[in-house]
C-alpha cells in the first residue's frame, strides 16, 4: 500500500525530533517535549486560536534601569486603560534589551561592565512589579533585560505567563559584534499556552533560518521576536521570508517598529516611526494586532510537511 505524504514523511523523520528527544544544557537527554507541563506540551485543554499581541514601540535610554522599567509600567498602565471596554491583549512583548536600554551597544561599557546592568528576576524588584501586572491583568508578558546567573550575564526575554510565573527564560543564542559582551544562549525551546506552543528568538537570531525552523518543527505557530538592531526594507523581506518557509507568524518588536509577518509571507502590521527619539518614538508607544493562528500551518503542511530530510544530510 502506497504511504500517504504525511506517513512517508513520518517514515523519514521528518516529522518532531530524531528520536523523539531533546538535549538539555548540559548535553544530557531530556524528558520528552510532549509530556504535561514541559515546555510545548500537551494539556488536553481547548486551544485558543485568536490572539492579541501588543508590541511596545518604544525607545528605551542607555543604562536607566529604573527609568525605563517606570516607562514599561506607564505604557501597561495605558494598554488596560485603552483595552479595558474589548477583549484584553493575550501577549505584551518589549524589544530587546528594554530594561537596560540594551546597553552593550555602548562603546564605553566593557563585558565587565555588564554585570553593574543586570538582574536576578528572582529578586529584582523590577521583574517582580512586572509579574504582578501579569497576573492582574491575565496577560503573557515577554520582557526584554541583561540577566545574570553565578558570573555569567545573558541577553535575555523573560516570560512571564498569565498567572504572572516565570514560565521560561530565552537567553539570545548568535553573539556578534557588540553581543560578544554576554554570554550565548543554550536552548531553542518552546513554551505551553493556551493559545498552543509558541517560540522566542532575539534579534539577530532570525538571520539563522534554522531558529525559526527548529522552534516551528517543535511545534510553534507564532514566534515573537523582541529586538533593537536592524530594520527596513531587507529586514521586512527576511521576516516575510521566515514566516512563508515555516508557515508561521513573527511578532517582530523593535523600540521603532512593529512589525507582525504571517505564513504566507503577508503583513499583518507594519507601524515604523521615521524619526524614532532617544525620550520615545514618534507615533504610538504600542500597537495591538489580532493573529488567527489557524492560519498558520506550522508543522502540520505546507513547507514543512514536503521537506525531505532523509535527503539533505544536514
Amino acid at each position: 500500500m502506497k504511504a500517504n505524504r504525511r506517513e512517508f514523511l513520518t517514515l523519514a523523520g521528518a516529522v518532531g525530533l530524531v528520536g523523539g528527544r531533546t538535549l538539555s544544557a548540559a548535553g544530557t537527554p531530556a524528558r520528552r517535549e510532549d509530556q504535561p507541563g514541559q515546555p510545548g506540551g500537551r494539556e488536553g485543554k481547548t486551544v485558543k486560536s485568536r490572539i492579541r499581541v501588543v508590541q511596545i514601540k518604544v525607545f528605551p535610554e542607555k543604562g536607566k534601569l529604573a527609568a525605563n522599567h517606570k516607562k514599561l509600567m506607564g505604557i501597561l498602565d495605558d494598554i488596560v486603560g485603552a483595552t479595558h471596554a474589548s477583549p484584553a491583549p493575550d501577549v505584551v512583548v518589549t524589544p530587546e534589551g528594554f530594561l537596560d536600554g540594551y546597553v552593550s551597544t555602548e562603546p564605553s561599557v566593557t563585558k565587565a561592565d555588564m554585570v553593574n546592568y543586570a538582574i536576578d528576576p528572582a529578586t529584582s524588584e523590577y521583574t517582580l512589579e512586572a509579574a504582578a501586572w501579569a497576573r492582574r491583568n491575565e496577560t503573557w508578558l515577554i520582557y526584554g533585560c541583561t540577566r545574570k546567573e553565578n558570573d555569567q550575564v545573558f541577553n535575555t526575554a523573560l516570560i512571564y505567563d498569565r498567572s504572572g510565573s516565570l514560565a521560561g527564560m530565552y537567553d539570545k543564542l548568535h553573539l556578534q559584534k557588540h553581543d560578544l559582551k554576554y554570554t550565548p544562549g543554550r536552548h531553542l525551546n518552546v513554551y505551553q499556552s493556551d493559545f498552543g506552543p509558541f517560540g522566542v528568538m532575539i534579534c539577530a537570531d532570525r538571520r539563522w533560518p534554522e531558529t525559526a525552523r527548529t522552534l516551528t518543527l517543535r511545534g510553534a505557530r507564532v514566534i515573537f521576536n523582541p529586538t533593537y538592531g536592524m530594520r527596513g526594507d531587507l529586514n521586512l523581506c527576511m521576516m516575510r521570508t521566515r514566516s512563508y518557509e515555516n508557515g508561521i507568524f513573527i511578532a517582530f518588536t523593535h523600540p521603532g517598529q512593529s512589525l507582525v509577518t504571517g505564513p504566507e509571507g503577508n503583513v499583518l502590521c507594519n507601524e515604523e516611526d521615521a524619526a524614532p527619539t532617544r525620550s520615545g518614538a514618534a507615533g504610538r508607544t504600542y500597537v495591538i494586532t489580532e493573529i488567527d493562528l489557524s492560519k498558520a500551518p506550522a508543522n502540520k503542511g505546507g513547507h514543512i510537511a514536503d521537506r525531505r530530510p532523509d535527503v539533505y544530510g544536514l
